[in-house]
């Protein structure tokens, strides 16, 4: 799943010479095997690095506090979205439901790399989960939404539906 987000990293970035990747160890970290010194390894560490390569900043956070907070939700992926249960499912969504209550991105009033990784690392779980339980997520479903249509970030994902049809009765007419 990693080397696809990193390809679709990439492709969003504007790189245009594909990088050369590979899987470590039982957990498939990703490393980037590059030619101007050693390999580097491990999701975000490799995200960072094509943000730059991309000369992108920005991407990493305008402040530095928000360059602190975007290397936490890269973390947080990492450390959590990676390796939830089942279990964890309902704490993690109820968890940035809170936080995203007054926030349009993770970091900041701006779109950052953190948005684009939580987004692939928390789309399997949004697949799996009826309307009824995203409604629960408000905050999350309206994220996750706004991240999904922003151009050039889905490109290896489905689009997940978030909001049911709404039908309204004869009144509203």
């Amino acid at each position: 799943m990693a080397l696809r987000e990193l390809s679709s990293l990439e492709k969003y970035l504007g790189l245009k010479k594909p990088n050369k990747y590979s899987t470590q160890g039982d957990k498939k970290v990703p490393v980037l095997q590059n030619n101007n010194g050693p390999p580097l390894l491990g999701l975000a560490t490799i995200a960072c690095h094509l943000v730059k390569e991309a000369k992108r900043p920005e991407l990493l956070g305008d402040t530095a506090e928000n360059r602190a907070v975007v290397q936490q939700w890269l973390e947080y992926r990492v450390t959590r979205l990676d390796s939830c249960t089942k279990e964890d499912i309902k704490i993690i969504l109820k968890d940035l439901n809170l936080y995203l209550q007054d926030k349009v991105y993770l970091a900041g009033n701006q779109f950052t790399v953190a948005d684009t990784l939580v987004y692939y690392g928390i789309h399997p779980l949004m697949v799996d989960l009826a309307v009824q339980e995203k409604e629960q997520y408000v905050n999350v479903t309206r994220w996750f939404d706004h991240i999904q249509h922003y151009p050039g970030v889905r490109h290896h994902l489905p689009p997940v539906v978030v909001l049911r049809n709404r039908i309204y009765t004869s009144r509203h007419h």
